[in-house]
């Protein structure tokens, strides 16, 4: 048990990582020096955007993930 869930933590912060370094560099290069500021403050280490219940189901052919749409839509929103 301990290894599947080290296993699931590391997917979790690798995937939140991934989404924060590209919306870090786009901020970055667009000279966006609040929301810069602000995501150096943001932690991957975060769950609560993650359904831990429920189903699942693997298909065969599995859809991707799009990570550039992803970041589209949290560059529109607003800094709170």
């Amino acid at each position: 048990m301990g290894d599947c869930a080290r296993l699931l933590t590391n997917c979790i912060i690798y995937y939140n990582a991934s989404i924060l370094s590209d919306l870090l560099t786009h901020s970055d290069s667009c000279g966006d020096a609040a929301r810069v500021a602000m995501l150096s403050q943001v932690s991957p280490v975060a769950w609560q955007h993650i359904n831990f219940y429920g189903r699942y189901e693997f298909n065969r052919q599995p859809e991707l993930i799009d990570m550039k749409a992803i970041l589209q839509l949290l560059i529109q929103l607003p800094l709170e």
